[in-house]
């Protein structure tokens, strides 16, 4: 073990991304019993306006939902070392082969002044680094809009994320096809509008990838 690792685990023990229980020496980000109850979801998620389909490694519910809601408004970034590996794995099992470039959905200046990082922008260059794969930026969020998190209504979430983004330096992704990541999809509302926006500026295709997903087949397994 590396002098500062063990010296940062002695100063903050490190726990279960999921419960938040002290792990044992052998546990790495989430503990067994934790492990066991994950919500798998072993399906690939159809595609919608402009993306054609989306991997997602889990669905968005108990433990892990409490927990990814601590990584994006809790200040808990190193929980994406634990998602990206999942994620990777659903990617590479799902949509292996039929993307050139990674990419995120950006959030607003005001966002990432808030939480001090851009939760998707994490997951993305974590999961391309597992994955031997390029990232590049993309998008740009022009305004600050409310959270889709706070809207029920489909149509409502479509018009809240309409023209919010904009495609940056498109000459990068003319002509290549781009996985989208995101941490989590519910209507895909905000996807779509991504994707209308790089499909717009050149980007051959676009795909999509979340931790996990709101709303989807009720299909699961445990490990």
């Amino acid at each position: 073990m590396k002098p500062v690792k063990w010296l940062l685990d002695l100063i903050y023990p490190p726990k279960c991304v999921l419960c938040g229980r002290l792990l044992q020496k052998d546990e790495e980000h989430a503990c067994p019993r934790c492990l066991l109850e994950l919500p798998i979801l072993t399906v690939l998620l159809d595609g919608g306006d402009f993306y054609s389909a989306c991997a997602a490694p889990f669905r968005y519910e108990g433990k892990l939902r409490e927990s990814i809601l601590r990584y994006k408004f809790g200040g808990k970034r190193h929980y994406a070392q634990f998602y990206a590996e999942y994620l990777a794995a659903s990617i590479q099992a799902q949509l292996g082969g039929k993307f050139d470039l990674i990419t995120w959905v950006p959030i607003s200046r005001r966002r990432h002044r808030e939480r001090g990082y851009d939760q998707a922008r994490t997951l993305a260059e974590l999961t391309a680094k597992r994955l031997g794969c390029p990232c590049v930026q993309t998008l740009k969020k022009t305004k600050h809009n409310r959270r889709q998190s706070g809207i029920d209504s489909d149509e409502a979430r479509r018009a809240n994320v309409k023209g919010v983004y904009r495609a940056v330096k498109p000459e990068r992704f003319a002509g290549k096809r781009l996985l989208l990541i995101d941490d989590i999809i519910t209507t895909g509302s905000t996807i779509s509008e991504c994707a209308f926006t790089l499909r717009r500026a050149g980007a051959s295709g676009v795909a999509a990838a979340v931790t996990a997903a709101a709303r989807a087949p009720k299909t699961t397994v445990s490990r």
